[in-house]
């Protein structure tokens, strides 16, 4: 089929027969673009704040009711304390030559820590030893000379009785094995000094090496090569009165205060279970060692000591705990915080909470137990005192602001 062309021709704009025309169209297609710009930041705006403002929502607390079904009567928090600790330092005031450890190290007792200058402790050592050599053989000489008068005097005792020689003769033999023997017990004496010298010598040799009293491990070292180390504090900050601290982590034990006002929940050999603030999901079982027979005027507080019933690597002195004292002083169960069911999220095998923190939100997977009458028992992932949201909005996410209210 052939194409008009002059139908063809009669369709073609002619720009620039109507300019007019062509210069509306294109106002009205910018306008347009503007139009959907505007609408696009509006929108993103929107949106931003849609998910960043603050979220409304209602929350509960996490509740550990004290005698109730859980076991326990009274909570307490406190820190992890070792009873045996020690600043390690010298017997004498020298100059460190050697550290022989670094911090975080395990030692035995007796084990060398450091080592001090020996030069004048040596010197003194080598004096001491050649005056008790002198001291040997002077007593030496006079056991000699003792030895010969009392034969004289032998002597001449036979030959008084035989009155070939005077008496006189005799008594001078005598008198000097008298004085010999005099003699012999002052050296004899003087040889005991210069023992006791060397030995003192000895003494101050080895006290130059500084030792562990007792196995543990180094928690601070406190002093280096060159430094000069005294038992006592000689001012001016350049003398070092400690080389390191020892702690001995089989003396680790906790420590709390508990309030005055229920003291009397708490007893010799009860049963506790402590939490560290450290590891939340970990309870540690012990027992209470004793209480402190005395109180904090200021604080009304009485001290109380637990010990661990099985210490581990974890445990580390000055850690926060949190403890709580179980109602059976025998085997109680372990208290068990409870929460609102309606504050549990599920997503098939996962359960999990929206903990509030600090006005933000955090996901937590939780270990349940049994509900009951709308509260259920958390075995695993919270702790007494901790806010969960309640009936959680959909569109809440790890780190989103919230608007607390209360449930």
């Amino acid at each position: 089929m052939s194409l008009d062309k002059a139908a063809l021709e009669s369709l073609r704009l002619d720009r620039g027969s109507d300019p007019q025309r062509y210069q509306d169209s294109r106002a009205r297609r910018s306008r347009w673009w503007i139009i959907g710009a505007a609408l696009a930041v509006v929108l993103a705006v929107l949106g931003w704040r849609m998910f960043n403002s603050a979220i409304p929502v209602q929350t509960a607390m996490v509740e550990t009711a004290a005698g109730a079904a859980d076991g326990a009567v009274l909570n307490a928090s406190g820190y992890v304390v070792a009873r045996r600790l020690a600043t390690v330092s010298s017997k004498v005031t020298g100059r460190i030559t050697e550290v022989t450890f670094e911090e975080g190290a395990r030692v035995q007792q007796g084990q060398v820590l450091a080592r001090l200058d020996p030069s004048t402790a040596q010197a003194e050592y080598n004096v001491a030893d050649r005056t008790l050599d002198a001291s040997r053989r002077n007593l030496r000489e006079i056991e000699v000379r003792l030895a010969d008068a009392r034969r004289t005097n032998e002597r001449n005792r036979t030959l008084v009785e035989r009155k070939l020689v005077a008496q006189s003769a005799l008594d001078s033999s005598e008198a000097e094995v008298a004085a010999l023997q005099a003699r012999l017990a002052a050296a004899q004496a003087e040889v005991g000094v210069a023992q006791s010298r060397v030995a003192l010598s000895a003494q101050g040799i080895d006290d130059l090496s500084v030792r562990a009293p007792f196995a543990g491990v180094v928690i601070s070292k406190d002093a280096q090569p060159g430094e000069t180390v005294s038992p006592i504090s000689a001012g001016g900050g350049f003398t070092r009165t400690g080389i390191a601290t020892i702690v001995d982590m089989d003396s680790r034990e906790i420590e709390v205060d508990v309030n005055e006002a229920y003291i009397n929940r708490v007893k010799d050999g009860q049963k506790v279970a402590a939490v560290l603030d450290a590891y939340p999901d970990w309870t540690i079982p012990g027992h209470v060692i004793s209480i402190v027979p005395t109180a904090d005027r200021q604080k009304a507080t009485v001290r109380v000591r637990i010990a661990f019933d099985a210490l581990d690597d974890r445990i580390l002195p000055d850690m926060g705990i949190k403890v709580r004292f179980l109602e059976d002083a025998g085997s109680g169960p372990v208290a068990r915080p409870t929460m609102p069911e309606k504050a549990v999220v599920r997503e098939g095998n996962v359960t999990s909470v929206w903990v509030v923190r600090d006005g933000k939100v955090e996901r937590r997977a939780v270990e349940l137990g049994t509900p009951k009458d709308g509260s259920v028992p958390v075995l695993k992932g919270l702790e007494g005192g901790e806010s969960v949201v309640i009936d959680a909005p959909r569109r809440l996410r790890d780190g989103a602001a919230v608007e607390l209210e209360a449930s």
